[in-house]
This record gives C-alpha cells, structure tokens and sequence, in this order.
C-alpha cells in the first residue's frame, strides 16, 4: 500500500492516476474528498498539513510514502515572514509526517524536494549533481533542504529508508504558473524579445518523466537513502524552449532580437532580476547519477513531453 500526499495536485495526482493504471493499492491524502482522482483511490481527508496532524489513518497498512504535499514556491508571496510560512509547511509538518511513518513501521518514504536546494544558476556546462554542496537562496529552496536534513536525521535513527528527489520545473498536462503564462503568451501571437537567448542551457522534467522516476523509486532497492536529481535529459535555451512550445501548439512565435545585456539592464531598473535569470540564466541538472544507480532514462522526449502539454492546453 502507498500513501501519497499531495494527491490532489498536479504531480500527486498524476501519480495516483499511475499508480491506478499499474494496479498499486494507493491511499490519497487529501484536505477535502475530490472527484477528479481515480474512483477506485481509497481517499483520506487530512484537512491542511500541520506538525500536529495526526497522519495515523492515512499510514493504516501502508508501505510506503510518497510526500509531494508541499507550500509551493510563490512568486509574489504575501506572507509577512515568508521562510516561517514555508517552514511551518515543508519542514515542520513533513518531519511530523515522517516520524508518524517510521513509528508505523513504512519501510521506504520519498520526498519530493526541489532542484532549487542545489541553487538558482549554473555556469553554461557545469551543472548540478546531486552530490554538490546545497546552496538554497529562497525561503522555498532553504525549507526544503532543511527538510531534507531533518529527513536524513530521522532515517539515522529510525533506519526508514529516505529517497530526495529534486526535479527543476515540472511541465504536463495541467501545468500552471510561468509554463502555462509561456504557452498563453505564445497562443496569443505576443513578440517576446528573446531571439537571441540562445546561449544558456535549462533543464526541464515532463511530469510523466517525474512519475516515472517516482515509481522506480518505489521499489528499486538501489534508491533506499539516496539523493536523485531528474531531468528530461534534454536541456533547452530559451528560445528554442518557446520554439518548442509553440511547434507543440501549432501557434507560430513571435521572437525579435534584443540584445541580452540590455534585457539585463531593463531587469534591473525594474528590479526583476530574478526575471532576467529565469529567462536568460542556466540551470542545467545532471541525471547521470539517477540513470546509472536506477537503471533508468526518461521516457519520454522533450517534444512528447509539449505535445501532451499542448493536448490540454485551452486558451
């Protein structure tokens, strides 16, 4: 039996429609009964995550736990002390979730972190790997690797098994956020100035790759205590990323040169560097670790992992 957190969301819920078509007995943690999951998913309404949730319900004859709940990372948040707000969420009550498990007797919890533990930029060539010193520079990124430590802690002391996994931007049917703002920019035929981004390097996960890898992770006895990072394998400039979507959605795109260093100088004026990066910087992550402890390739491609975006995208 699996329990999933989150499984309301978008990659819990992709995951529970898996582990439905695999025939894995599952247990969804919702806050309130849904209809969109599988009528089959055994549902158990745990309202919202606090360290004091009593998970024990949910963790009845259950294995194994896969954790996606999470507070997201917020572009704008609104929070009065926003690392507090994250904490409460990702460190506080996912420690309580797993001391619950491990007290339960689950053998194998994962933990979906987030590639923004390693850090927000990597020089063009020199990625991440799972194996690099943290360096989290947001609320979301430090309240994730310190659950991660707290995690690794608990596993000392208790001997269930951990599993991270960091994936950078997760793409799919239902995407939301800065994807699905992309895709809606270029449905609408908007000029982007992005032409000549065509120098940095972004790495990207379908969400049927992420779900992927999550299964394997399951069961393969390799993955018990260690740390993966996940990609598509295939990293992308920006303009070839907005090329890609736009073939996906049949829409033609609108690029036009602007040299990057005035787009840097624009992102500064209006204090948006954090803008300027996302769009102009790298993040490349490297999955050669994952594939060779798990035996494992993404499987799909990045133009597969747009088409299947697109089919759900509606304007």
């Amino acid at each position: 039996m699996i329990l999933v957190t989150g499984a309301s969301g978008f990659v819990g819920g992709a995951l529970i429609k898996r582990l439905a078509v695999d025939r894995v007995s599952v247990v969804a943690a919702v806050r309130r009964i849904v209809n969109s999951l599988p009528a089959e998913t055994q549902q158990v309404q745990v309202g919202d995550f606090f360290e004091t949730t009593d998970w024990g319900l949910a963790l009845k004859s259950v294995d194994a736990v896969v954790h996606c709940g999470a507070r997201v990372h917020v572009m704008k948040d609104d929070a009065k002390t926003p690392i507090q707000a994250y904490r409460e969420v990702n460190v506080n009550s996912t420690l309580n979730l797993a001391r619950q498990a491990a007290k339960g007797g689950v053998k194998r919890f994962i933990f979906l972190s987030s590639a923004k533990v390693n850090g927000e930029s990597t020089e063009l060539g020199q990625p991440f790997t799972a194996d690099d010193v943290p360096a989290p520079q947001d609320p979301y990124g430090v309240s994730k690797h310190e659950a991660e430590q707290l995690l690794w802690q608990l596993a000392g002391e208790t001997g269930m098994e951990i599993v991270i996994i960091r994936p950078p931007l997760v793409y799919g049917p239902g995407v939301k956020a800065n994807f699905e703002s992309m895709m809606r920019w270029l449905a609408l035929g908007i000029p982007l100035p992005l032409a000549a981004v065509t120098d940095n390097r972004r790495s990207l996960v379908a969400l049927d790759n992420l779900v992927d890898l999550i299964m394997t992770c399951l069961n393969h006895p390799a993955a018990a205590n260690r740390t993966f990072l996940v990609s598509d394998d295939e990293d992308l400039s920006t303009a070839d990323l907005l090329k890609g979507i736009g073939a996906a959605i049949e829409r033609p795109v609108r690029l036009f040169h602007l040299p990057p260093a005035l787009l840097k100088l624009g992102a500064s004026v209006l204090n948006n560097r954090h803008v300027y990066q996302r769009l102009c910087g790298s993040l490349q992550l490297d999955i050669s670790t994952t594939c060779k402890v798990l035996s494992w390739t993404p499987p799909i491609s990045v133009d597969e992992g747009f088409r299947r975006t697109a089919e759900c995208f509606r304007l």
